[in-house]
């Protein structure tokens, strides 16, 4: 294998862990605010009940941990993009793409959640090192 295609692919797989951990990192930040009694007031303005609240944060907490480690990536990528999808259409109504209800910055998460749900955690990720992992749960 050339020189070159073997630094291409380091490259990729670095390029890769820094995806997956920007999005677990961002996830692990908004489900720790989620767990604010604040939030439970949000959930009640747009109907969602106060009961929600913890598997709502722990929906989003949890797989940003698996996604920094590298396990069950695929899995955790499910789950926030219904969590994005939820944001999307059911938080923000899909009214717009910018401004106060707008939906770029999700539309963002929802995109790069759907990559790593498609492609897997790649080489750099906890999942490689513990082989008793099925695969469809990488």
């Amino acid at each position: 294998m050339p020189t070159s295609e073997i630094k291409e692919k380091i490259l990729n797989d670095i390029v890769f862990l820094g995806l997956r951990s920007t999005l677990g990192i961002i996830f692990i930040i908004h489900g720790i605010a989620k767990f604010n009694p604040g939030f439970s007031n949000f959930l009640t303005s747009i109907g969602i009940p106060i009961e929600m609240q913890i598997p709502i944060a722990l929906a989003e907490l949890i797989p940003g941990i698996f996604l920094i480690l590298g396990i069950f990536s695929r899995l955790s990528a499910v789950i926030i993009t219904i969590i994005m999808l939820g944001a999307i259409f059911i938080v923000k109504g899909a009214q717009s793409m910018t401004g106060d209800k707008g939906i770029e910055f999700d539309l963002i998460l929802l995109a790069v959640s759907l990559v790593v749900m498609i492609i897997g955690p790649g080489r750099i990720a906890l999942v490689q090192i513990i082989k008793k992992i099925p695969r469809y749960l990488h």
